[in-house]
């Protein structure tokens, strides 16, 4: 049996622009996608701490370095620049990888800077 268990997430990302004219996705800068082992296409869910919205898209990669945080596409309308969001990545694990599986966890500063990292939720 495979349940869905937390791989990784960005707390308190700040939006940095919300794109309505792009085909659709969440652009993050790509020093943040490595620091939680996300990956460009990867389904993640979005947590809209300043309103309540919960929704899911997909990556896409964006200029490394810069702390960009963009919704692109319908998204876009469930944002504004300046909100903050938690963006959450899941896996499919047995129960025995579960048992021992440790999330990465990477909390932001305002300007998407890595504010602190750690593996675990214990």
């Amino acid at each position: 049996m495979n349940i869905t268990m937390l791989y990784s997430k960005l707390h308190r990302a700040t939006v940095t622009d919300a794109n309505l004219n792009y085909v659709g996705s969440i652009t993050i800068d790509r020093d943040l996608l490595d620091a939680v082992d996300m990956r460009v296409g990867q389904k993640i869910d979005i947590v809209n701490v300043n309103n309540g919205e919960r929704f899911s898209t997909y990556i896409i990669s964006g200029e490394r370095g810069k702390g960009d945080i963009c919704l692109n596409g319908a998204a876009a309308r469930k944002v504004h620049k300046g909100d903050k969001i938690i963006i959450i990545a899941y896996a499919s694990m047995s129960t025995q990888e579960a048992d021992n599986y440790k999330p990465k966890i990477v909390i932001l500063e305002d300007d998407n800077s890595i504010a602190d990292s750690f593996e675990g939720l214990e």
